[in-house]
Protein backbone atom coordinates (compact mmCIF):
# COMPACT_ATOMS: atom_id res chain seq x y z
CA UNK A 1 0.00 0.00 0.00
CA UNK A 2 2.84 2.65 1.09
CA UNK A 3 4.36 1.45 -2.54
CA UNK A 4 1.41 2.64 -4.54
CA UNK A 5 0.67 5.43 -2.71
CA UNK A 6 4.74 6.67 -2.98
CA UNK A 7 3.98 5.51 -6.43
CA UNK A 8 0.87 7.81 -7.13
CA UNK A 9 3.10 10.80 -6.00
CA UNK A 10 6.29 10.31 -7.48
CA UNK A 11 4.45 9.51 -10.84
CA UNK A 12 3.48 13.39 -12.00
CA UNK A 13 6.86 14.55 -10.96
CA UNK A 14 8.26 11.98 -13.15
CA UNK A 15 6.05 12.68 -15.87
CA UNK A 16 6.71 16.26 -15.80
CA UNK A 17 10.40 15.92 -15.66
CA UNK A 18 10.54 13.96 -18.91
CA UNK A 19 8.23 15.98 -20.60
CA UNK A 20 10.23 19.18 -19.95
CA UNK A 21 13.32 16.96 -20.98
CA UNK A 22 11.38 16.03 -24.18
CA UNK A 23 10.86 19.75 -24.67
CA UNK A 24 14.26 20.90 -23.79
CA UNK A 25 15.73 18.34 -26.39
CA UNK A 26 13.08 19.36 -28.73
CA UNK A 27 14.32 22.75 -29.38
CA UNK A 28 17.85 21.60 -30.44
CA UNK A 29 16.69 18.69 -32.69
CA UNK A 30 17.19 20.96 -36.30
CA UNK A 31 19.61 20.27 -38.50
CA UNK A 32 22.63 22.70 -39.01
CA UNK A 33 22.50 24.32 -35.87
CA UNK A 34 25.89 25.64 -34.57
CA UNK A 35 28.00 24.26 -31.36
CA UNK A 36 27.15 24.34 -27.77
CA UNK A 37 25.23 22.83 -24.80
CA UNK A 38 22.15 22.97 -23.48
CA UNK A 39 22.34 22.35 -20.05
CA UNK A 40 19.54 21.66 -17.74
CA UNK A 41 15.43 21.74 -18.81
CA UNK A 42 14.21 24.84 -18.51
CA UNK A 43 17.14 26.44 -16.11
CA UNK A 44 19.65 25.62 -18.98
CA UNK A 45 22.80 27.35 -18.45
CA UNK A 46 21.01 30.07 -16.85
CA UNK A 47 22.83 30.10 -13.79
CA UNK A 48 26.43 30.29 -15.44
CA UNK A 49 25.36 33.29 -17.08
CA UNK A 50 24.11 35.01 -14.02
CA UNK A 51 27.07 34.05 -11.94
CA UNK A 52 29.36 35.31 -14.90
CA UNK A 53 27.59 38.64 -14.51
CA UNK A 54 28.08 38.78 -10.48
CA UNK A 55 31.64 38.03 -10.62
CA UNK A 56 31.62 41.33 -12.63
CA UNK A 57 32.95 39.65 -15.95
CA UNK A 58 29.41 38.83 -17.91
CA UNK A 59 31.64 38.49 -21.36
CA UNK A 60 33.25 35.51 -19.74
CA UNK A 61 30.18 33.27 -20.27
CA UNK A 62 30.35 34.13 -23.75
CA UNK A 63 34.09 34.41 -24.40
CA UNK A 64 34.51 30.62 -22.65
CA UNK A 65 32.46 29.18 -25.13
CA UNK A 66 33.85 31.14 -28.14
CA UNK A 67 37.31 29.49 -27.14
CA UNK A 68 35.41 25.98 -25.91
CA UNK A 69 33.21 25.32 -29.34
CA UNK A 70 36.40 28.07 -31.69
CA UNK A 71 33.37 29.48 -33.46
CA UNK A 72 31.82 32.97 -32.95
CA UNK A 73 28.24 31.35 -33.24
CA UNK A 74 27.46 29.12 -30.49
CA UNK A 75 23.89 27.53 -29.06
CA UNK A 76 23.30 27.91 -25.69
CA UNK A 77 20.03 27.59 -23.40
CA UNK A 78 19.32 30.66 -21.15
CA UNK A 79 16.22 32.42 -18.98
CA UNK A 80 13.87 29.41 -20.44
CA UNK A 81 14.66 30.17 -24.54
CA UNK A 82 16.85 28.64 -26.90
CA UNK A 83 19.66 31.08 -27.82
CA UNK A 84 22.37 31.38 -30.71
CA UNK A 85 25.02 33.82 -29.44
CA UNK A 86 26.38 35.58 -32.38
CA UNK A 87 29.38 37.29 -31.36
CA UNK A 88 32.67 39.82 -33.50
CA UNK A 89 32.07 42.26 -35.93
CA UNK A 90 31.10 40.02 -38.89
CA UNK A 91 28.53 38.69 -36.70
CA UNK A 92 27.25 42.07 -35.68
CA UNK A 93 26.97 43.30 -39.13
CA UNK A 94 24.92 40.61 -39.87
CA UNK A 95 22.33 40.86 -37.76
CA UNK A 96 22.08 44.64 -38.36
CA UNK A 97 21.73 44.86 -41.91
CA UNK A 98 19.52 41.48 -42.13
CA UNK A 99 17.03 42.93 -39.26
CA UNK A 100 13.18 41.53 -40.74
CA UNK A 101 14.74 39.58 -43.62
CA UNK A 102 16.50 36.77 -42.21
CA UNK A 103 16.49 37.72 -38.52
CA UNK A 104 13.80 39.52 -36.52
CA UNK A 105 13.67 41.07 -33.08
CA UNK A 106 11.68 38.93 -30.42
CA UNK A 107 10.98 39.19 -26.49
CA UNK A 108 11.77 35.73 -24.83
CA UNK A 109 8.42 34.51 -23.11
CA UNK A 110 9.88 35.88 -19.53
CA UNK A 111 9.42 38.93 -20.52
CA UNK A 112 5.86 38.40 -22.29
CA UNK A 113 4.50 37.56 -18.59
CA UNK A 114 5.68 40.07 -17.10
CA UNK A 115 4.66 42.38 -18.85
CA UNK A 116 1.38 41.01 -20.23
CA UNK A 117 -0.44 42.05 -23.15
CA UNK A 118 -4.25 42.57 -24.15
CA UNK A 119 -3.50 42.70 -27.63
CA UNK A 120 -3.93 40.46 -30.44
CA UNK A 121 -0.39 42.05 -31.50
CA UNK A 122 3.41 39.75 -30.83
CA UNK A 123 5.62 41.41 -28.77
CA UNK A 124 7.70 41.66 -32.33
CA UNK A 125 5.17 43.91 -33.67
CA UNK A 126 4.60 46.06 -30.44
CA UNK A 127 8.87 46.38 -30.68
CA UNK A 128 8.82 47.22 -34.37
CA UNK A 129 6.04 49.57 -33.64
CA UNK A 130 7.68 51.20 -30.57
CA UNK A 131 11.23 51.82 -32.75
CA UNK A 132 9.35 54.18 -35.60
CA UNK A 133 7.53 56.12 -32.73
CA UNK A 134 10.52 56.84 -31.16
CA UNK A 135 12.46 57.91 -34.09
CA UNK A 136 11.74 61.54 -34.48
CA UNK A 137 12.79 61.69 -30.27
CA UNK A 138 16.05 60.30 -32.08
CA UNK A 139 16.70 62.52 -34.58
CA UNK A 140 20.40 65.21 -33.96
CA UNK A 141 17.49 67.67 -33.62
CA UNK A 142 15.55 66.21 -31.36
CA UNK A 143 18.36 65.62 -29.18
CA UNK A 144 19.28 68.86 -28.81
CA UNK A 145 16.23 69.74 -27.20
CA UNK A 146 17.56 67.28 -24.52
CA UNK A 147 20.34 68.85 -23.56
CA UNK A 148 19.56 71.54 -20.87
CA UNK A 149 16.65 69.40 -19.41
CA UNK A 150 19.62 66.57 -18.66
CA UNK A 151 22.00 69.23 -18.00
CA UNK A 152 19.42 70.48 -15.07
CA UNK A 153 18.99 66.88 -13.97
CA UNK A 154 22.56 66.76 -13.81
CA UNK A 155 23.38 69.52 -11.79
CA UNK A 156 20.47 68.42 -9.65
CA UNK A 157 21.66 64.68 -9.00
CA UNK A 158 25.24 65.88 -8.12
CA UNK A 159 23.78 68.61 -5.48
CA UNK A 160 21.76 66.02 -3.78
CA UNK A 161 23.23 62.64 -4.32
CA UNK A 162 27.40 63.40 -5.06
CA UNK A 163 28.14 66.72 -2.79
CA UNK A 164 28.96 66.62 0.97
CA UNK A 165 29.31 62.39 0.63
CA UNK A 166 32.21 60.50 2.52
CA UNK A 167 31.61 57.98 0.31
CA UNK A 168 30.34 56.96 -3.05
CA UNK A 169 28.95 53.68 -4.62
CA UNK A 170 28.67 55.19 -8.29
CA UNK A 171 26.59 52.38 -10.23
CA UNK A 172 23.69 52.53 -7.98
CA UNK A 173 23.63 56.59 -8.46
CA UNK A 174 24.29 55.93 -12.11
CA UNK A 175 20.81 53.61 -12.11
CA UNK A 176 19.20 56.64 -10.40
CA UNK A 177 19.96 59.28 -12.60
CA UNK A 178 19.61 57.56 -15.49
CA UNK A 179 15.87 56.79 -14.41
CA UNK A 180 15.40 60.39 -13.42
CA UNK A 181 16.71 61.58 -17.00
CA UNK A 182 13.81 58.51 -18.34
CA UNK A 183 10.83 60.19 -16.16
CA UNK A 184 11.74 63.37 -17.32
CA UNK A 185 12.01 62.69 -21.43
CA UNK A 186 8.97 60.22 -21.76
CA UNK A 187 7.03 61.08 -19.18
CA UNK A 188 8.03 65.14 -17.95
CA UNK A 189 7.85 63.64 -14.22
CA UNK A 190 10.21 66.29 -12.58
CA UNK A 191 8.87 64.83 -8.74
CA UNK A 192 11.91 63.54 -7.19
CA UNK A 193 9.37 61.54 -4.67
CA UNK A 194 7.55 60.09 -7.92
CA UNK A 195 10.07 59.08 -9.41
CA UNK A 196 11.47 57.40 -6.22
CA UNK A 197 8.20 56.02 -5.94
CA UNK A 198 8.40 54.11 -9.31
CA UNK A 199 11.91 53.61 -9.21
CA UNK A 200 12.46 50.78 -6.47
CA UNK A 201 9.67 48.61 -9.09
CA UNK A 202 11.69 49.31 -11.90
CA UNK A 203 14.84 48.08 -10.80
CA UNK A 204 12.77 45.13 -9.42
CA UNK A 205 11.38 44.31 -12.68
CA UNK A 206 14.85 44.72 -14.49
CA UNK A 207 16.19 42.22 -12.88
CA UNK A 208 13.83 39.86 -13.44
CA UNK A 209 13.87 40.09 -17.05
CA UNK A 210 17.61 38.66 -16.91
CA UNK A 211 16.32 35.89 -13.86
CA UNK A 212 15.35 32.15 -14.50
CA UNK A 213 11.79 32.49 -15.26
CA UNK A 214 10.57 30.52 -12.83
CA UNK A 215 6.76 31.73 -10.98
CA UNK A 216 7.45 30.89 -7.25
CA UNK A 217 6.92 33.22 -4.34
CA UNK A 218 10.02 34.83 -3.35
CA UNK A 219 11.48 34.00 -7.03
CA UNK A 220 13.44 37.09 -8.76
CA UNK A 221 10.55 36.58 -11.54
CA UNK A 222 7.75 36.30 -9.28
CA UNK A 223 8.79 40.06 -7.90
CA UNK A 224 9.01 40.83 -11.32
CA UNK A 225 5.45 40.07 -12.36
CA UNK A 226 4.05 41.82 -8.81
CA UNK A 227 6.43 44.75 -9.56
CA UNK A 228 5.30 45.22 -13.22
CA UNK A 229 1.49 45.03 -12.03
CA UNK A 230 2.36 48.23 -9.81
CA UNK A 231 4.37 50.31 -12.45
CA UNK A 232 1.56 49.89 -15.05
CA UNK A 233 -0.77 50.79 -11.91
CA UNK A 234 0.97 53.95 -11.90
CA UNK A 235 1.63 54.49 -15.56
CA UNK A 236 -1.96 53.92 -16.67
CA UNK A 237 -2.50 56.52 -13.94
CA UNK A 238 -0.13 59.06 -15.78
CA UNK A 239 -1.35 57.98 -19.42
CA UNK A 240 -5.10 58.89 -18.25
CA UNK A 241 -4.40 62.16 -17.04
CA UNK A 242 -2.55 62.95 -19.91
CA UNK A 243 -5.25 62.32 -22.28
CA UNK A 244 -7.22 64.31 -20.42
CA UNK A 245 -4.51 66.81 -20.89
CA UNK A 246 -5.02 66.44 -24.64
CA UNK A 247 -8.73 66.77 -24.89
CA UNK A 248 -9.03 69.69 -22.87
CA UNK A 249 -5.48 71.49 -24.11
CA UNK A 250 -5.19 70.74 -27.42
CA UNK A 251 -2.22 68.56 -28.90
CA UNK A 252 -0.33 71.88 -29.76
CA UNK A 253 -0.08 72.90 -25.95
CA UNK A 254 0.32 69.37 -24.51
CA UNK A 255 3.81 68.73 -22.93
CA UNK A 256 6.34 67.71 -26.10
CA UNK A 257 7.37 64.39 -24.25
CA UNK A 258 7.25 60.36 -25.56
CA UNK A 259 4.15 59.94 -23.95
CA UNK A 260 2.20 62.57 -25.98
CA UNK A 261 3.84 61.74 -29.14
CA UNK A 262 2.89 57.82 -28.61
CA UNK A 263 -0.84 58.92 -27.43
CA UNK A 264 -1.10 61.33 -30.47
CA UNK A 265 0.10 58.15 -32.63
CA UNK A 266 -1.20 55.01 -31.73
CA UNK A 267 -5.06 53.87 -31.78
CA UNK A 268 -7.42 55.20 -29.78
CA UNK A 269 -8.68 51.99 -28.55
CA UNK A 270 -5.43 51.12 -27.44
CA UNK A 271 -6.19 50.60 -23.25
CA UNK A 272 -3.60 52.27 -20.97
CA UNK A 273 -2.41 49.31 -19.55
CA UNK A 274 -1.17 48.00 -23.19
CA UNK A 275 0.40 51.97 -23.37
CA UNK A 276 1.56 51.62 -20.20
Amino acid sequence: MYLTIIFLFISPILLSLLFLFRKHISHFSYPNLPPGKTGFPLIGESFSFLSAGRQGHPEKFITDRVRRFSSGVFKTHIFGSPTAVVTGASGNKFLFTNENKLVVSWWPDSVNKIFPSSMETSSKDEAKKLRMLLVPFLKPEALRRYVGVMDEIAHRHFETEWANQHQLVVFPLTKKFTFAIACRLFLSMDDPERVRKLEEPFDMVAKGVISVPIDLPGTRFNRAIKASRLLRKEVSMIVRSRKEELIKAGKASVKHDILSHMLMSIEEETKDEDLA
